[in-house]
């Protein structure tokens, strides 16, 4: 079949990292959570028609680009390859030619900032644009969704909608909102050099559940607690309760085994340079800390985090109730 059949010879997508301010994991049993775009992480994806034959099982052929990059396991592959079957089932173009994708991914994998959720987004955006079909947010959500299903098992959706949003949001139970926000400051993030995975966070966090009666709910109960907490301190202008929330949902955390000592090491700097709360985000076991300072704390903190050990640090503004990351 010819190219010229197709809409373009070229289609592309955009999507950026996120941080989870509070409520990770806790959000899979259905508990809120608060969550973050992180615009100036980016992942970029470009698909095109490959001139060449594939002996990949989904006829495609995908390149990893970017400061972020490394060689795409195999596991990777075939998780983004699935992705693009269903895709093409989706649009029913089953029988299109081969594919080349690029994805040019800013977002370091495995540190909890939605790096495979930002890709798949990329992706699934890059495809719609190629076969130039107008896809409902929805239905790339739900593309999206199943890939993030695949990668980590029971996936909440939080990172699904978070990769594509310009502002906060509250999720919960698949449903999302924009927060009402009050509050000025800067959110830090430090890059702790430690990979995570979320597979493994998961299966530890519910190994530790089922040893204990009533944990699981008692871990929900007061991630939600803090999750709310944190939300009313957001929309009424309490940086300081917000940062405390902080704070105390990083000690829920580290309780059921999800920090590690280089991440506890980065908020206890934070801290002691003056935030007004830091945490663990992301699924654990390794990734980054974020930290609420206000502007004229920042320079120190992340001076601090850097002694600290971070390997590169972020920062997003939080700005008054009509923030608009962009």
């Amino acid at each position: 079949m010819s190219e010229n059949h197709w809409a373009r010879s070229i289609g592309t997508g955009r999507a950026h990292a996120k941080a989870i301010l509070l409520g990770e994991h806790a959000v899979v049993y259905g508990a809120p959570a608060l969550a973050l775009p992180v615009p100036q992480l980016t992942v970029m994806a470009s698909a095109g028609w490959s001139h060449g034959t594939t002996e990949d099982l989904y006829d495609v052929l995908f390149t990893m680009t970017g400061s972020a990059s490394r060689p795409l396991v195999t596991e990777a592959s075939c998780s983004l390859g699935r992705l693009v079957a269903e895709v093409k089932t989706f649009l029913g173009v089953s029988d299109s030619p081969h594919l080349d994708v690029i994805v040019d991914c800013a977002v370091p994998p495995g540190r909890g900032l939605g790096s495979s959720a930002a890709c798949a987004r990329a992706i699934v955006l890059a495809l719609t644009d190629l076969f130039g079909r107008e896809v409902p947010e929805d239905a790339v959500y739900d593309l999206v969704q199943t890939a993030e299903s695949q990668a980590h098992g029971r996936a909440s959706g939080v990172d699904a909608r978070a990769v594509a949003t310009s502002a906060p949001l509250l999720f919960q139970g698949g449903e999302v909102s924009e927060l009402p926000i009050a509050c000025d400051g800067l959110f830090i993030i430090a890059d702790s050099g430690e990979e995570g995975r979320t597979k493994d966070a998961v299966a530890q966090l519910r190994a530790g559940f089922e040893q204990q009666a009533g944990a699981r709910d008692k871990f929900v109960r007061r991630s939600g607690e803090l999750t709310d907490e944190a939300r009313r301190a957001l929309a009424e202008g309490r940086p300081e309760k917000l940062g405390t929330c902080l704070t105390d949902n990083h000690e829920l955390l580290r309780a059921a085994g999800l920090s590690t000592d280089r991440i506890d090491t980065l908020v206890d700097a934070a801290l002691d340079a003056g935030s007004l709360g830091a945490k663990i985000t992301g699924g654990g076991l390794g990734g980054c800390a974020i930290a609420l300072t206000r502007m004229g704390q920042a320079r120190e903190v992340i001076r601090r985090l850097h002694e600290a050990g971070a390997a590169q640090t972020w920062v997003v503004p939080l700005k008054g109730p009509s923030y608009h990351a962009r």
